[in-house]
């Protein structure tokens, strides 16, 4: 890094970078000049909330801003980024809606300000090059999934628990991934020795990521980093006990603007606690495991939105085909760096996020869901058909003690709360258990009580979960919809059953004309959620939805068939060079 002195700022090649003010002759950008007022903002202050009247547009000229929105908590969680030279709050100003997200700075920032006045002033000298503006915005307002244009972060602190972390190493590893998506320049505190916020600004200003990398001891400039990360990494060896955080801001409200992911160092395989013990000290933070360079790579592309996400619908035995869709995948060299699912479909996801071999997933679930049996624990009607007594077992057999958090991948499972009438997301807690209540078919198996709540089967309420896997801003989403259609068919012509002793001949004899009860039960369960899967399948970035009509949802036995027929599907899909959304 050189000590030469910054040019100064040139505020109209700032503005001409601009598109949304492209078509402005140089008179124009005069006049828009004249008319920017300069706004200062501390970190945590509001630029604008939810619901105000949209009576400016805002472009960022230092530092950065993150747009909020109300999580199912009722919490403001962050939804997008908007960094040095991009345009905010121009679409509610533009179509005079009020504003649909809370703006804040997330740290020490500097905004120009165009009033909704001079905006119009602009339209009426400058009709022609304005409509341009007008298409920049629309553009904006139709971005795919609902984003419209919000970025990820750029600056990132990263501040190890203690000196027994190779930090730099870290951030090397890191360096070399965010590169392959723009020039990222490493910063430690021996780099920036005498250097002031200004350099930092100037560094940023020149690359499409900066990493500021908090040498341990080194208080000042740890604090220095803090101040200018969009993000914070958390490195920490898993065999370190856990204990508050160097910097006592990192568990407060106030580190609630940026996002905070925690970083679980092991020497060899994930060591089972460790992630829900460190979260119990970093609150609300996001967490991964890092066993060798793959993950490091795995965490870069989630933290800039590159990453590709998994979900899984749920569907009975026909969920087996999701076994073979990620072996398709895996052979094309598609790198999944998180998962999600509901029912079979968590089941099925959760195995993927514990990086079993597609050997193990198959071993494994044959064990559980073929030999096992696990409908198979009748019993009096009161809650049930079944116990629910033996998918508990073969679940816990198969995925131990272990936590939703000890996962190697980041995962989720949905089950639908009828406490509350809504669908939860579980990114944490008893695996077993979660996805025992993820698969919990109503009158089939007994619910989940768990703290005077009762959890069932996530298909009843979201079949298809994109939606939490897209509030991640993950990047890219491949979704699996084995669905549920057309499955229930009955070959009589009846308002009431026969006697017993006529269904238990017609049993013998081989001959079934209606579907049974499990089967009603399930597809009961599952119908109300197909309308809204719907739209859930437009959230997606490719959607495989492999032919599955002659596997019934009860079929257990068509194991190998089910695992054959969404290998084939998938690998003919996979093989295209246009890779098509599949939308039925």
């Amino acid at each position: 890094m050189s000590d030469t002195p910054s040019p100064p700022f040139n505020m109209r090649a700032f503005v001409r970078k601009i598109g949304l003010f492209d078509p402005l002759d140089e008179v124009g950008v005069d006049e828009l000049l004249a008319d920017l007022k300069s706004v200062h903002l501390p970190g945590g202050a509001t630029l604008f909330a939810e619901g105000d009247v949209s009576d400016a547009l805002y472009i960022l000229r230092r530092g950065s801003l993150g747009a909020f929105r109300a999580g199912r908590d009722g919490l403001p969680h962050l939804i997008g980024m908007v960094n040095v030279g991009e345009v905010v709050g121009e679409i509610g100003m533009i179509a005079r809606r009020p504003r649909t997200a809370l703006v804040r700075a997330v740290r020490d920032s500097e905004v120009l300000r165009l009033s909704e006045y001079s905006f119009r002033q602009l339209i009426m000298r400058y009709p022609e090059a304005m409509m341009h503006s007008f298409g920049v915005a629309t553009q904006r307002l139709l971005a795919p999934h609902g984003e419209h244009g919000y970025s990820t972060p750029r600056t990132f602190a990263i501040l190890p628990h203690d000196g027994g972390i190779d930090a730099l190493g870290f951030a090397r590893s890191m360096q070399a991934t965010l590169e392959k998506y723009g020039t990222c320049a490493l910063i430690d505190g021996s780099i920036a020795q005498g250097k002031d916020s200004d350099w930092m600004h100037e560094v940023e200003s020149k690359h499409r990521f900066v990493l500021y990398v908090g040498n341990a001891g080194m208080a000042q400039w740890r604090d220095l980093c803090a101040r200018q990360a969009d993000c914070f990494i958390l490195p920490v060896s898993s065999t370190t006990t856990p204990s508050a955080w160097p910097e006592a801001f990192i568990g407060t409200d106030r580190t609630q603007l940026r996002p905070r992911h925690l970083v679980l160092l092991h020497d060899g395989d994930i060591r089972w606690g460790t992630a829900t013990q460190w979260l119990e000290k970093v609150h609300g933070a996001q967490h991964h495991h890092v066993r060798h360079s793959a993950d490091i790579e795995r965490i870069a592309r989630l933290l800039i939105g590159r990453s590709i996400g998994l979900v899984l619908s749920g569907g009975g035995a026909r969920g087996f085909a999701h076994i073979g869709v990620m072996r398709a995948l895996r052979e094309a060299g598609q790198q999944i760096d998180s998962v999600g699912g509901t029912s079979i479909g968590a089941i099925i996801g959760a195995g993927i996020a514990a990086d079993w071999s597609h050997e193990q997933m198959v071993e494994n679930y044959k064990r559980a869901f073929v030999d096992g049996k696990p409908l198979r624990d009748y019993t009096f009607p009161f809650v049930s058909l079944t116990r629910g007594r033996r998918v508990s077992h073969l679940l816990r057999d198969e995925f131990g003690t272990r936590a939703i958090e000890d996962l190697a991948l980041p995962f989720y499972c949905v089950t639908a709360n009828l406490s509350i009438g809504k669908a939860t997301v579980h990114r944490e807690g008893p695996l077993w258990m979660w996805l025992r209540a993820s698969c919990a078919i109503p009158g089939v198996l007994p619910p989940v009580f768990h703290k005077r709540e009762v959890y069932v089967d996530g298909a009843v309420m979201n079949n298809l979960p994109v939606d939490p896997m897209r509030e991640r801003r993950v990047g890219e989403i491949i979704a699996v919809d084995i669905g549920a259609d057309d499955v229930l068919h009955a070959d009589v012509e009846e308002y009431a059953l026969p006697s017993w002793w006529q269904l238990t001949l017609e049993r013998m004899r081989g001959h079934r004309p209606r579907p049974s009860i499990v089967g009603i039960l399930l597809r009961a369960g599952m119908i109300n959620a197909e309308v809204a899967s719907v739209a859930r399948r437009a959230q997606t970035s490719l959607l495989l939805a492999p032919p599955m009509h002659d596997i019934g949802l009860l079929e257990w036995e068509a194991f190998e068939r089910a695992i054959e027929s969404g290998y084939r599907y998938a690998s003919e899909i996979l093989g295209r060079a246009d890779a098509p959304r599949e939308i039925p």
